[in-house]
């Protein structure tokens, strides 16, 4: 199954941490805090404290 972008509808890596993309990211949220928002989702993925359902 191919991850979409919730705002744009473009493809998103099937390994993000999120359902945005790049661009529609750092437009809603501005290049710091989506880089930021990213890091700690990636983090959290890595600690196991991110819960994935399908």
């Amino acid at each position: 199954m191919i991850k979409k972008c919730i705002y744009c509808r473009i493809d998103v890596p099937e390994e993000s941490v999120i359902d945005v993309c790049n661009k529609c990211g750092k437009g809603a949220w501005g290049e710091k805090m989506f880089d930021t928002i990213v890091k700690n989702m990636e983090d959290a993925k890595e600690k196991g404290d991110l819960c994935h359902t399908n």
